[in-house]
């Protein structure tokens, strides 16, 4: 990165260079993000650095505490009433930003809202709901088509989080330009790829526990030039880059919070997806299954990450107990990844786009890929983009592979059914198979942990080394640096920075 680059960003930011102390009042706090978010709406958002926004402008009905326990938000706590009625109670005398009171009719409105709009990403989370019934102001019915064992951990999210119904009617599609929730911070200003402001809210339920009036989110691609702002001064907690570890614990007044992403990265293969996927790449297993085995995931761990990530060839970590320790990456295989070509009767080299979002450390691992898979007959060519950009594309079809990351969720259909269903608002790739259907609903039901297990390792194998619609390459370690002055912070298990009690020093 050079001195003249890093400097303009500084300015234009508002930030400082690396040999620059900038001094920030107490009451502020700025965070250093690694992608500007998407669209700040709960029903349309998708990018796991919009949770973080997220964590101050929309409290949700439940959260996750350090055990992945959930724990009551905006609800004070729930009860199955039968295996497909869920009751909820509400915290008495919560209000959202506009003055509004949080209530029932509230929750009713935001769920159905979640279900009904044009676009909704949470519709895949909470589908199964049948009927929502205000029983009083502060309780709620649910029902259920069917049981489901991850309904109330799809609540925990953005699909739990509940929006000002008189802000939403009147804003319409454009509730994300200027977003009206009940949480601790209230929504100032936003700037494209530059910052968005919140500030404190004085009628927050719980503002005992909010100690800074203030809060930036400053998007910036480069984890080099966000551990230089930390290193300045000018940026309070950033997310790093594996690379830049070293100097960041080197540093007195720095600090480092680690913890292992629920998430995975993976590549998403355009299998039905309009135009794009009409290509041999996306009409055949084969093609696909060649590309797979020429990546050696530990060698690209080793490469672009030190090692610190976990390689992986499934959507569920080894930490949650769904995970199957049976399927692991197969080695990688280059006489049996040409083999196969040959089978498919391919002209070599096979000519494979893949959409990279405008990261340094994805666009090493892409790079990385590039030359492996090149082995085998690939001739992979790389398109960068920015990454809501990305996003929005891919959803159009606009893609033949994509390097793309989900943030995870504590239960593994979080992680699974959106993305590997025929009917998930996530599944960009459009794949589909009615036994891939049956299994991941199948799971959504079933409550014993055991069953569950054997029904997603029966998903592994049809649709990743069957069909191979995608292919997880690993689990990422978040690794946040942050100032000593920083008081108070945690990171939980989901990588989200929650407001919560961080106080400056």
């Amino acid at each position: 990165m050079s001195r003249p680059f890093l400097a303009a960003l500084a300015l234009g930011l508002g930030l400082a260079t690396a040999g620059t102390v900038l001094a920030q009042p107490a009451s502020q706090l700025r965070i250093g993000l690694r992608e500007d978010p998407d669209i700040l709406d709960p029903t349309l958002a998708r990018t796991f650095v919009g949770r973080i926004v997220f964590a101050s402008l929309c409290d949700k009905l439940f959260d996750i505490n350090e055990k992945l326990e959930i724990v009551p938000q905006l609800a004070t706590g729930y009860s199955w009433e039968d295996p497909k009625t869920l009751r909820i109670t509400l915290r008495p005398g919560v209000k959202f930003h506009d003055g509004e009171a949080m209530d029932a009719e509230a929750v009713r409105y935001s769920l159905n809202r979640h279900l009904t709009l044009q676009g909704s990403f949470r519709r895949s989370e909470i589908g199964t709901i049948d009927a929502i019934e205000v029983v009083d102001p502060l309780t709620v019915r649910i029902r259920l088509k069917a049981p489901s064992s991850p309904f109330v951990s799809q609540l925990t999210d953005r699909a739990g989080m509940i929006v000002s119904p008189k802000a939403a009617e009147a804003a319409g599609r454009d509730f994300g330009a200027r977003p009206v929730c009940a949480g601790p911070y209230r929504f100032v200003e936003r700037v494209a790829q530059d910052r968005i402001v919140v500030e404190k809210f004085a009628d927050y339920w719980d503002a005992g526990r909010i100690h800074i009036n203030r809060i930036s989110y400053l998007p910036i691609p480069d984890s080099s030039v966000r551990v230089a702002n930390l290193q300045s001064g000018a940026l309070d907690i950033v997310e790093i880059a594996p690379s830049d570890l070293p100097a960041v614990k080197g540093n007195r007044r720095l600090r480092v919070a680690t913890r292992e992403d629920l998430g995975y990265q993976s590549i998403i293969y355009n299998v039905g997806n309009g135009p794009r996927a009409d290509t041999p790449f996306g009409r055949d297993p084969r093609v696909r299954a060649a590309f797979e085995l020429a990546i050696d995931r530990e060698a690209l761990n080793q490469v672009v990450f030190e090692g610190l990530m976990v390689p992986t060839a499934q959507p569920v970590p080894p930490g949650s107990p769904f995970h199957d320790p049976n399927f692991k990456p197969e080695p990688r295989d280059l006489a049996r990844a040409q083999a196969l070509l040959k089978q498919a009767g391919v002209a070599l080299p096979v000519v494979v786009e893949m959409t990279v979002p405008t990261n340094p450390e994805l666009r090493q691992a892409a790079e990385v890929i590039q030359a492996m898979v090149k082995e085998a007959g690939f001739d992979l060519r790389i398109a960068a983009m920015e990454f809501a950009s990305s996003l929005q594309a891919a959803q159009r079809g606009e893609f033949q592979t994509y390097l793309s990351a989900w943030s995870g969720r504590p239960d593994p259909d979080g992680n699974t059914w959106a993305f590997l269903h025929s009917r998930g608002a996530q599944n960009d790739g459009k794949s589909a198979n009615p036994e891939v259907d049956r299994l991941l609903d199948a799971a959504r039901e079933e409550t014993d942990v055991a069953k569950r297990r054997a029904l997603y390792a029966q998903v592994w194998a049809i649709a990743l080394r069957q069909d191979r619609v995608r292919a997880y390459l690993w689990h990422r370690e978040i690794i946040m640096g942050y100032a000593a002055r920083v008081a108070e912070f945690s990171l939980l298990p989901d990588g989200i920075i929650r407001p919560q009690g961080i106080r400056l020093n």
